[in-house]
């Protein structure tokens, strides 16, 4: 069992709580990816995969979202500029795939 953070007393328990949420964050990861899969199958075309507008709208939701949290806003808004670019990319790969296989 997974204590709460507040709850651990001991660096076991620490360390049992982040591998637990490293596992939940790549299960989250692989539903956002799974989003940008149907987003491939989805776009007309591939220049509609990349969307600067919607790039830093959603930067600027994790900026805002972070701060409200007190978490480091900046840090956090440059890992989902990295995860943007990820899935632009992944998205981009989808696409041609997509359009291979038709």
């Amino acid at each position: 069992m997974t204590l709460a953070p507040d709850d651990c007393t001991t660096m076991a328990e620490v360390r049992a709580g982040v591998d637990a949420t490293d596992r939940e964050l790549v299960a989250l990861l692989d539903r956002r990816f799974g989003y940008m899969r149907a987003a491939a199958r989805i776009k007309p075309e591939r220049g509609h995969v990349r969307d600067e507008d919607r790039k830093a709208a959603v930067i600027e939701a994790v900026r805002r979202d972070s701060a409200a949290r007190d978490l480091p806003a900046d840090d956090l808004a440059r890992i989902w500029e990295q995860l943007v670019e990820a899935s632009i990319a992944y998205e981009l790969v989808e696409f041609d795939r997509l359009r291979v296989s038709d």
